[in-house]
């Protein structure tokens, strides 16, 4: 729960450039001016517009939620896995899949991610958060049919996943990539929102005999469970082993970046 903003809450904010007409903070650098669809209205000094903020947050989500409406006005929000390549970003899901049919005729769209950094506690009720990093993303998706692009595409929400495990497996069969659709969205509207630091508090509940702070989370990797029907003898790959969210870009983005559309 967050109360309304203070001036203080301005003072303190998370290192995210707001949107003026100048030029972000330093280290920060907009492609382009925000649309009024994507402009914060509320906490505005945590947004930023900057493509590598965005970019960086794209990169190392690892769950990507798809907003539409469908032509009957039902809302849906569906969770995928997605791959940001250079411009684009990359989301996939069954070729019956109605949803994907809707969204591959054009319509609409809002993609969102979410990292969570922290619990925020706070003195007082109200003035409990979370520090935490979030992408939106408004604009259409399109359907990718051409073979190369699309294993292409294949290729970069599996290194996503798991950096460098695209080499130890089979590659999609020409059945299989038929019975999968993959959907390319670019980065034309998007911003980011970001809160750091400590709990933000009324300046006379510093006073009360209450413990504030913050409960820092991050994902954590568990020790790699081999499949029961594994022969004897196949150890783990070191990237099994010491698993950990990327946050730089990736060279497997290249090839499908290369034939987008």
């Amino acid at each position: 729960m967050t109360a309304a903003p203070s001036p203080r809450d301005r003072s303190q904010a998370s290192g995210a450039s707001a949107h003026t007409a100048a030029a972000g903070p330093e280290g920060q650098t907009r492609t382009a001016a925000p649309s009024d669809r994507v402009r914060l209205r509320r906490k505005r000094e945590r947004g930023s517009y900057d493509r590598t903020v965005i970019d960086a947050i794209l990169d190392e989500a690892l769950v990507a939620h798809l907003g539409i409406v469908e032509p009957d006005g039902q809302p849906l929000v569906i969770p995928t896995l997605h791959a940001r390549c250079g411009d684009v970003v990359y989301l996939h899901g069954s070729a019956a899949s109605r949803t994907l049919r809707v969204l591959a005729s054009g319509v609409r769209v809002c993609l969102t991610v979410s990292i969570v950094d922290g619990l925020v506690l706070a003195r007082s009720a109200m003035h409990h958060s979370a520090n935490y990093r979030s992408a939106v993303l408004l604009g259409t998706a399109w359907s990718v049919e051409e073979p190369a692009q699309k294993l292409a595409a294949f290729r970069a929400i599996v290194e996503h996943v798991v950096p460098g495990r695209w080499p130890d497996v089979r590659p999609p069969s020409e059945r299989e990539l038929k019975a999968t659709a993959v959907l390319a969205m670019p980065i034309d509207e998007a911003s980011a929102k970001v809160r750091t630091g400590p709990p933000l508090d009324d300046e006379d509940d510093y006073a009360l005999r209450a413990w504030a702070g913050v409960i820092p989370l991050s994902i954590a990797a568990g020790a790699p469970q081999a499949d029961p029907r594994l022969p004897a003898g196949i150890a783990a790959p070191a990237y099994a082993h010491g698993y950990e969210r990327p946050c730089a870009d990736r060279p497997q983005c290249a090839a499908a970046a290369d034939t987008a559309a």
